[in-house]
């Protein structure tokens, strides 16, 4: 085994789901939004320029969050940050570029997504964000990760065009779907993986809604605050949760057993 793949095994690289990583989700998840309108349509550089920009950023600090030994906050968040503004893009770019009808974009990803997970169990036997232990894990993990940013946000338009709720109705309606998902799982015992990774679809769909009703203007039934403001704002409380999470480590996430015994003897990718 070579020395970059035992360093790989130094720890957990994802963080414990509590309430501060949904937080960060959602608000990583808006700036997915806003942000690739800004760059796309405010500073005109266009949906395809600036998807190869982002795209190429979002390789760089990947490799870099593949790199490190364990779970660190400021260089997961920022490839969640980043993988949310090109999620985004994908769909974007078979919309609006391709002309790829969002019913089929939605069943496209839904189906990758699904096929993602059935490998990834085929392989490693689990499916736990508490077991992210080695790269081959880690690579299934974010390749699922990009899924569910395409997925939601084809299937977020997609209701959205056809049922035209508007932007703060959508807001409820997605919460509100999260919110069965809770109580599916505290209430009526709905497994943990399944919640975690329906919740994070869904998340996408709702941090995108409250992205465009902050962002949009009021004649189109948002606030008027604009992509440049709304980006600036989300980032910053971004900022300011990974600097609470980097010093007061309450998201690091123990190591199980079970894990460290499944850790598999070579783990060239």
């Amino acid at each position: 085994m070579t020395e970059p793949n035992r360093l790989a095994l130094a720890g957990n690289k994802v963080p414990e789901p509590t309430a501060t990583f949904w937080i960060i989700k959602v608000l990583a998840t808006t700036v997915g939004e806003t942000a690739a309108d800004l760059l796309a349509t405010n500073l005109h550089l266009g949906t395809q320029l600036t998807s190869i920009i982002m795209a190429v950023l979002f390789l760089v600090v990947l490799v870099v969050q593949f790199r490190t030994t364990r779970y660190v906050p400021a260089i997961y968040w920022l490839t969640v940050v980043l993988i949310s503004v090109v999620g985004t893009l994908i769909t974007d770019n078979l919309t609006d570029g391709l002309g790829v009808p969002l019913a089929v974009s939605t069943a496209v990803f839904a189906v990758a997504l699904i096929a993602t997970f059935a490998v990834w169990y085929a392989v490693e036997r689990t499916l736990s964000i508490h077991e992210i232990v080695t790269r081959r894990r880690e690579t299934f993990y974010w390749l699922a990760i990009l899924f569910t940013f395409a997925l939601g946000t084809a299937a977020g338009d997609f209701l959205a065009e056809q049922l035209n709720l508007g932007y703060l109705a959508s807001v409820a309606v997605f919460a509100g779907a999260i919110a069965v998902v809770a109580v599916a799982h505290f209430v009526f015992r709905l497994g943990a993986i399944i919640s975690f990774w329906i919740a994070y679809v869904l998340t996408r769909p709702l941090g995108a809604s409250l992205g465009d009703f902050l962002a949009q203007p009021t004649s189109d039934g948002g606030l008027g605050l604009g992509t440049i403001v709304t980006s600036v704002l989300f980032l910053l409380a971004i900022l300011a949760l990974v600097v609470f999470l980097t010093v007061s480590r309450r998201d690091r996430t123990a190591v199980r057993e079970s894990s460290i015994a499944s850790r598999e003897p070579s783990l060239d990718l």
